[in-house]
């Protein structure tokens, strides 16, 4: 940065909670700026933490990475991660251990305790899905993002933001966030809800929040004269960072009110019929607006702790844009031995992983300071079971993204043998500057998991 412009700069010295301010009261979070401190290097950027959820776990043989632990290359499922290589850590043999011998199979259980690190409830009961007849409860405890979110999550606009893709359901089998014992976090499927909550103050009367919904595809042009003022007193780095947040605001704002991209009936509530948000067909779409959503989120500081869950645990979901007919859960059920439907699951889990890189690639585009939004997060790919024909919750598949400030060490393949999975959790609240020793049932918890950081 130049003489000229530090000077320019310093005299626009920016709170790190700077807003553009348009008409109807509508205001835009600011990305984190330069001038912000007055230089790159003088901006303390928070840490922020991801979890990525898909549900029936994977085929291991196409998953796991092949060489040594910094040397090695990336199976198949993989593979769409290998841009981002250097900033994971692939990490396989780790058992999600439980005492829980009530009802109920380990899709649920395996939600449930994902990241609670504690077995069912015997308490609220439900059905499920692959045995009607019986029925199980609720997490027992609080999840690892409710936990990071309390000690976190008190300068943002959001403590937590919880976003799900075709989710639906309100039973075990579909809450991976918990409060607390019994107390399940619902995720927002709807992404325009979802827009709503972030840029929108919600605090309004229903009258007031209406028009500012109507307002919203204005929102650009309302905040120009506002962005002209403010980008003639930046740097030129930082008017650049500026002008892409906006084009990406404006990009999910178009997508939002474009019934062709979203293959169903898309208009603002007071325009139209609102977008069925459960068709199947729609899920690619959906699941990108909410990723872009949560990119965003995160880079305007309006919450530091994000989950995205990809539909519940025995959704009917048919992977149809991969030319598939049956669905995810019945797949998962398949013989092991029939090759074919061994290679759709294939498919599918690939497909997640390059869910999973789109969202690396929003965060790793957002520069802090001589780093990335990537490398000042923790991003975590976790599921239910291990693999569906067993329903086993041992030698778990993990893949850990982003550095969390340089409390990782990254660019490695990770080997356990047999470690609990609540040691993963403890690991994953000290890295992120938290301090406990133990999580969920003490009983499968023996301090936090080794090799992970630096």
């Amino acid at each position: 940065m130049s003489g000229a412009v530090q000077r320019r700069a310093s005299r626009r010295r920016l709170d790190r909670r700077a807003f553009l301010r348009g008409a109807g009261g509508l205001a835009l979070a600011l990305p984190f700026l330069d001038a912000m401190a007055g230089s790159a290097s003088a901006v303390d950027f928070p840490k922020r933490f991801v979890v990525f959820f898909t549900g029936l776990g994977t085929v291991k043989e196409a998953w796991q990475p092949i060489g040594t632990e910094t040397s090695f290359e990336l199976g198949e499922i993989l593979a769409p991660l290998s841009p981002y290589r250097d900033k994971l850590l692939v990490v396989e043999g780790i058992d999600m251990e439980s005492a829980y011998h009530g009802p109920g199979d380990s899709h649920q259980q395996g939600i449930g305790q994902a990241l609670t690190g504690t077995e069912l409830q015997e308490g609220t009961l439900f059905p499920y899905a692959c045995n009607p007849a019986a029925r199980v409860g609720w997490g027992g405890g609080i999840s690892v993002d409710q936990l990071l979110a309390a000690r976190l999550g008190a300068r943002t606009k959001l403590s937590s933001l919880e976003l799900g893709v075709q989710v639906q359901y309100a039973n075990v089998s579909s809450r991976l966030s918990y409060l607390g014992p019994g107390q399940p976090v619902p995720p927002e499927d709807d992404p325009r809800a979802a827009f709503d909550r972030l840029f929108l103050d919600l605090s309004a009367d229903p009258a007031e929040l209406a028009r500012r919904r109507v307002l919203r595809r204005r929102v650009l042009g309302s905040v120009m004269e506002d962005y002209g003022a403010l980008a003639r007193e930046l740097g030129g780095e930082d008017r650049q960072k500026l002008e892409r947040h906006l084009d990406a605001l404006n990009d999910i704002e178009q997508r939002l009110d474009v019934p062709a991209l979203l293959g169903g009936a898309c208009a603002l509530p007071a325009l139209g019929e609102p977008l069925d948000v459960y068709a199947n067909d729609n899920f690619p779409a959906i699941g990108r607006l909410q990723t872009d959503l949560l990119a965003m989120a995160l880079a305007c500081d309006l919450t530091r702790v994000a989950s995205i869950q990809w539909s519940a645990t025995q959704a009917g979901k048919v992977f149809t844009w991969l030319g598939q007919s049956e669905t995810h859960h019945a797949l998962s059920h398949s013989n092991i031995a029939d090759a074919d439907k061994q290679r759709q699951l294939v498919d599918i889990g690939r497909w997640q992983a390059e869910q999973l890189a789109y969202l690396l690639e929003r965060l790793d585009a957002v520069q802090e300071g001589t780093g990335t939004l990537l490398d000042n997060t923790l991003v975590l790919w976790c599921t239910d079971i291990s693999e569906g024909q067993s329903h086993s919750r041992r030698d778990m598949p993990y893949v850990i993204a982003g550095g969390a400030g340089g409390a990782l060490r990254t660019g490695r393949f990770l080997r356990y043998a047999g470690d609990p999975h609540n040691n993963l959790l403890v690991a994953l609240c000290n890295a992120m500057g938290v301090d406990v020793s133990t999580f969920g049932n003490p009983a499968y918890c023996t301090g936090a998991l080794p090799g992970l950081s630096v």
